[in-house]
């Protein structure tokens, strides 16, 4: 049973169909998120070592896969009855799970270019569509003005990115930074324009992304590799939210990553 009511749920899909994102506070608790934190390091420092001269995401800014095993692979995270909540209502019953990743600067990071997630579905039909593709973000630590906070133009998800960046040029829209703590969580439309700012400290500042689209969308570049002997011990609502991801033996090395082309 979630925290939230239905009439709480809806009010936060009416927030991202609003704003572009609603945040959900404390919503994981802090024990787990440390769990995460801690895992997560090493992940890290082996992907500096073989990937670190990949910059794509500018310097010192890393995008690294995390494997579907413990403790990522965590129902009470993806499966979490308020947070499907929400991504149903934003894209669908039949919403599917295709993404586990995280965005994590370092000391020596910078601002990125403005950007979308995602393109239009169709570009020359010169509107928006409703949300296809989210990204529930959580921070693994508590996110600072120091360690480059997410920085989010708010309504800009509805309109082209011209004009959203129209916008920001004559003041009518503005970047504004949000101080996530570890356990708050947020639900995004990745078309919201949006940058990552510079990490000032010398702690990484991870920000976890879990990828939930409708069931039609196939971006290849991201995927879960997700183990038989895992899938089969998960829920069958869990199997259903993973059932378009490769079903492996084994969680091997990930090898290079591919999601490479991310600004839109």
């Amino acid at each position: 049973m979630g925290r939230y009511s239905q009439s709480e749920i809806e009010s936060f899909v009416r927030g991202v169909l609003r704003d572009g994102f609603c945040v959900l506070p404390a919503h994981i608790a802090r024990e787990k998120v440390g769990a995460w934190r801690a895992a997560f390091r090493p992940l890290l420092e082996r992907h500096i070592e073989r990937e670190g001269h990949r910059l794509n995401r500018g310097p010192s800014r890393y995008y690294v896969t995390l494997p579907f095993a413990a403790p990522f692979a965590d129902p009470e995270v993806f499966e979490d009855e308020d947070i499907l909540g929400v991504v149903r209502g934003l894209v669908g019953e039949d919403a599917l799970l295709c993404q586990l990743a995280t965005d994590t600067p370092l000391l020596g990071s910078d601002y990125q270019d403005v950007h979308r997630d995602a393109p239009p579905l169709f570009p020359e039909w010169g509107r928006e569509t409703p949300p296809f593709q989210l990204a529930v973000n959580f921070p693994l630590v508590d996110v600072t003005e120091e360690n480059g906070p997410f920085e989010v133009a708010r309504a800009t998800h509805m309109l082209s990115k011209e004009e959203g960046l129209r916008r920001l040029e004559r003041g009518e829209a503005r970047l504004e930074p949000l101080m996530l703590r570890a356990g708050d969580v947020m639900v995004r439309d990745v078309r919201g324009l949006h940058r990552g700012t510079p990490n000032r400290t010398p702690e990484p500042r991870p920000m976890v992304v879990l990828g939930y689209s409708r069931r039609w969308l196939f971006r290849p570049e991201v995927s879960i590799r997700v183990p038989r002997a895992t899938l089969e011990a998960l829920s069958e609502r869990a199997r259903f939210l993973l059932r378009f991801n490769p079903v492996v033996e084994r969680l091997d090395d990930e090898g290079e990553e591919v999601y490479q082309s991310f600004a839109y």
